[in-house]
């Protein structure tokens, strides 16, 4: 049986990298790990993003001893027009040494984001006052409430993951 760590104890992740598993009918031992991005609390770039998706992935392998490890990592996109975007990134990587990288969905946010964001706030935290509720990052997410309900967090992080682990078996079963 596979071990499988993943690189966060929020929900809204490790519930995508579970039902990715599920999905794909591999029969895991699994855990969460909160650790270091090794980048901004609110990334502000894709290269940004990735850095912290695949940091994520590198120090859960470390710390967890697993087979895999999948990091996930949530950041904006500033354009250098007014437009601000979401953006979502993850990182597999393997005890061999394998690294693979998946994007997620993309979609603009209120351009009234924008100052604040570039002042340091983290999205999560713009998230809950534009919303007035709590725990938004650990649910639906901003991209769920910007599409009302249709895509939810867990729904865009498990299609990353899918596109991860099918990266990894693919170079698994090219190796045969």
């Amino acid at each position: 049986m596979i071990k499988v760590a993943i690189g966060s104890n929020n929900p809204a992740k490790y519930k995508a990298v579970l039902e990715a598993l599920q999905q794909l009918d591999i029969a895991c031992n699994w855990s969460s790990h909160e650790v270091d991005s090794g980048v901004r609390a609110q990334p502000i770039s894709d290269e940004e993003t990735v850095r912290g998706a695949i940091q994520r992935a590198r120090n859960t392998l470390k710390e967890s001893g697993a087979d895999i490890a999948i990091g996930l990592e949530g950041g904006v996109v500033l354009d250098e027009g007014s437009k601000v975007m979401v953006c979502n990134w993850g990182a597999l990587v393997d005890s061999e040494g394998n690294e693979f990288i998946a994007g997620g969905a993309r979609i603009p946010l209120p351009d009234c984001f924008r100052d604040s964001i570039e002042q340091g706030v983290e999205l999560g935290d713009l998230m809950e006052q534009y919303c007035n509720r709590e725990g938004i990052r650990k649910h639906e997410g901003a991209l769920g409430i910007f599409t009302n309900g249709t895509v939810s967090r867990v729904e865009m992080f498990k299609h990353v993951s899918l596109i991860l682990i099918g990266q990894w078996q693919y170079k698994n079963h090219a190796k045969k």
